[in-house]
């Protein structure tokens, strides 16, 4: 069978709906999957694929988003099926009818609201992928051990394989040894995390709707989630004045949101080169400075 054949069955036992899988084209905007959408019978659905590899990475994203459902004040596509046929692997979820203009300040309200559901641990059922790289997550009851063993020792590894400079991986090891300084006086919630919440990854439905998809779930400190929405260019004043009424930061987040950030420009140089590794230095030391 073709892999459209393949995706159909799949639907079919997934749904309890047999019908016919009619059309199917491309989206751009992925740089980890191809992505298409998809008519089947009555319903349309958004289809990610990849290699027979992804599958693991698309059962955990699966899982991701039935975690973040829990949040009923944004709207999270719907897993439907995860399958491969050995030479692909794909991920079927609901059609979001994405593109719509909307509110700022009521993505703002909706991710507070998020952020309000909570485990007593710090981590996740699964791992998952940030990107296409591992990110692990085994449970931890100490928010600092597990930013400092599950997110940046193990990119900092990572970038000392990848060829990162002997200057990075020694001050990102004095940073990590030195992390506590940063966290005097604040013990962070274990709050749900969208894990990846940069500006590609939220929009508005046509009926405008905030909507965030394409996860990297875990709980940790919401100042992760926040800090990447600041990353690539930020998500604007009334996002930000709506979080805050909602829920106001942390005095001392200015400096840790650089904390945060490292993690996600070391991934950047884990998955592209180039720049990242001296854009990561220089956040390494602003940070060892604000210690000292």
């Amino acid at each position: 069978m073709s892999l459209w054949e393949n995706i159909q069955n799949d639907i079919a036992t997934a749904t309890g709906v047999t019908a016919e899988l009619e059309e199917h084209g491309t989206v751009g905007g992925g740089c980890i999957n191809q992505a298409a959408r998809i008519r089947y019978g009555d319903t349309t659905y958004f289809v990610k694929l990849n290699s027979a590899s992804g599958l693991d990475m698309f059962a955990a994203e699966a899982k991701g988003l039935e975690e973040l459902r829990q949040c009923r004040e944004l709207k999270i596509p719907a897993p439907v099926c995860v399958g491969s046929d050995g030479q692909s692997a794909w991920l079927v979820m609901e059609d979001l009818a994405l593109g719509g203009h909307g509110s700022a300040a009521a993505l703002g309200e909706g991710l507070a609201a998020m952020h309000r559901i909570t485990r007593e641990a710090y981590g996740w059922d699964i791992d998952n992928t940030i990107g296409s790289t591992p990110q692990e997550n085994a449970w931890l009851d100490d928010w600092i051990d597990f930013w400092r063993e599950r997110r940046l020792r193990f990119q900092l590894e990572l970038a000392g394989r990848h060829g990162a400079g002997r200057a990075l991986t020694a001050k990102g090891g004095q940073l990590i040894d030195e992390i506590p300084a940063l966290f005097e006086g604040y013990k962070p919630a274990a709050s749900l995390l969208h894990g990846d919440l940069w500006s590609g990854n939220y929009a508005y439905t046509s009926g405008g709707e905030p909507a965030i998809f394409d996860p990297a779930v875990y709980y940790g400190d919401r100042e992760a989630d926040l800090a990447m929405t600041e990353l690539f260019g930020g998500f604007g004043h009334d996002f930000y004045a709506a979080y805050n009424r909602a829920w106001p930061v942390d005095s001392g987040y200015p400096v840790r949101k650089t904390l945060y950030n490292l993690y996600h420009i070391l991934n950047h140089f884990n998955l592209f080169g180039g720049g990242y590794a001296s854009q990561a230095q220089r956040m390494t030391e602003s940070l060892l400075s604000e210690i000292r």
